[in-house]
């Protein structure tokens, strides 16, 4: 027996809607939306589009339900942190979002961060939540919101559960997204209410939590009646709502042997253990403990991720369009790689990508020679040279973070999975194969909606077992690419 679930998967650059086909050996999806995720710049600071990702959801399983009319099941994923506040939707449906919310990448953090480590310096934070900082985590930008707007909430939901609210009218938490909040107690699984309480939130804001799996509700009448679902009886189900929560489900790994690179926007670089790791070690190396589905950890590091070359590209772009009035062509990702690759290792500089300067969108190639300049290292001095230079960055900081993760969490690591956007990057794949010394297996490439999608299926009785079966399904389907070390 195979049917049909639907994936919303957001990511911080561009979002799609995927139908996926399941049953105990298929696993096929087919992509019937994609659309930009951009954010506006305001008064008040950077802001996410969010009405205008949900109208471009909405369109997308339109989409979907006119294609495949018998979809069962809804799941939403997207980055971490972000969420909106919300007043009146404890009680119904109805509930009024107070502002579009802030990006993570908004300057509004550090005051937040501030107000935090005074009542609570890292440290002690860690040994709570088991998070590595990052300035952007949810506790600190809750601390920096406006107290009159706190004040008027009753409810916050991240990102993939405000929209999963406004389809069903059920405001529930997914833990796997709560877990990089900094508020949720791992020693029960809990929201950290005596935290937030300490930290001046209502402890009231959070709402319930449910896992993977778990149903949120029915699509509200007139949104099934908008999207020609009312035949389907389709539900939105909690899926590891962090879209790295589901990627790693879809990595065909062992687990015991392998370090996953979870590479987009962000790269992320762990390992999967059963319990936290909040170590002294741990907490040094800047390690975070995050929720995976059946009650997984994910074990990882933050790496900067491919966000460095995409907005370098982005801004060559702009140059070129203003030199000729508007009318330059895309930059050609393939051809700019090639290129690199035949530029000399040697002759390029190795930077440090997780420098705070490289965070803030803008001028990419002058914070590299701004670095460079700094560490007395020469600076490139052609495209090609700045895009071979962030790839061989990138391939050292996964590696290292990857034989790191792998220390901490006692893992006898013999492979590194590459999944994501990174995956179809062979120049980085080769050359994370080659500073780390181990073999690279690249793909699948749509990991993150995979694992969405075999969540919801196993929810719908369409396959059964554990992650490591879901695990063996997506190695059935999908063949890696593979890259020796050289």
């Amino acid at each position: 027996m195979t049917e049909e679930v639907a994936a919303v998967d957001l990511g911080a650059t561009s979002g799609r809607v995927i139908v996926g086909r399941v049953g105990p050996a298929v696993l096929e999806t087919t992509t019937v939306a994609r659309f930009a995720n951009e954010p506006v710049a305001t008064a008040d600071g950077l802001h996410w589009n969010i009405l205008g990702l949900y109208a471009a959801a909405l369109d997308g399983l339109r989409s979907a339900f006119t294609a495949h009319p018998e979809i069962r099941s809804i799941g939403i994923d997207s980055w971490a942190v972000d969420y909106g506040l919300l007043r009146g939707a404890r009680h119904g449906s109805d509930g009024r979002l107070l502002g579009d919310p802030f990006h993570y990448r908004d300057a509004r953090t550090a005051r937040g961060v501030d107000a935090v480590h005074a009542r609570h310096p890292h440290a002690d934070l860690y040994a709570r939540n088991g998070l590595q900082f990052l300035p952007f985590t949810t506790l600190y930008q809750l601390a920096a919101e406006d107290p009159a707007v706190l004040a008027a909430a009753d409810t916050v939901l991240l990102v993939p559960d405000l929209l999963a609210y406004w389809l069903t009218g059920t405001a529930r938490a997914e833990v796997t997204n709560a877990s990089t909040t900094g508020l949720l107690d791992w020693t029960n699984a809990r929201w950290d209410t005596a935290l937030a309480t300490d930290l001046g939130l209502s402890a009231g804001l959070l709402p319930p939590l449910i896992a993977p799996g778990d149903t949120v509700g029915s699509l509200r009448a007139e949104v099934a009646r908008s999207l020609g679902a009312t035949g389907s009886g389709a539900t939105v189900t909690a899926v590891g709502s962090h879209d790295t929560a589901s990627a790693v489900v879809a990595v065909p790994m062992r687990a015991e042997s392998a370090i996953y690179v979870s590479c987009g926007t962000w790269g992320l670089v762990g390992v999967e253990v059963a319990e936290p790791v909040r170590s002294a070690a741990a907490l040094a190396a800047n390690f975070t403990n995050e929720g995976g589905v059946d009650g997984r950890v994910r074990l990882l590091h933050n790496v900067m991720g491919l966000w460095v070359l995409s907005e370098t590209i982005r801004g060559w772009e702009r140059d070129d369009a203003a030199r000729s009035s508007g009318t330059a062509p895309a930059i050609d990702l393939p051809a700019l790689l090639a290129e690199a690759a035949e530029v000399p290792v040697s002759a390029v500089p190795v930077f440090d990508v997780d420098d705070p300067r490289f965070l803030p969108p803008g001028d990419m190639p002058s914070r590299i020679d701004a670095w460079c300049d700094e560490h007395d290292v020469a600076a490139p001095r052609s495209r090609a040279a700045y895009a071979r230079a962030i790839v061989e960055s990138l391939a050292q900081a996964f590696a290292e973070a990857g034989r790191t993760a792998a220390a901490l969490g006692g893992v006898d690591a013999r492979t590194i999975h590459v999944v994501g956007g990174g995956a179809l990057n062979g120049l980085l794949c080769q050359r994370i194969a080659d500073r780390s010394g181990m073999p690279v297996l690249a793909g699948p490439v749509e990991a993150t909606a995979l694992g969405n999608v075999l969540v919801q299926a196993r929810a719908q009785g369409l396959v059964t077992g554990d992650v490591e079966t879901m695990r063996g399904l997506v190695a059935q389907t999908h063949t890696p690419v593979r890259y020796e070390p050289r």
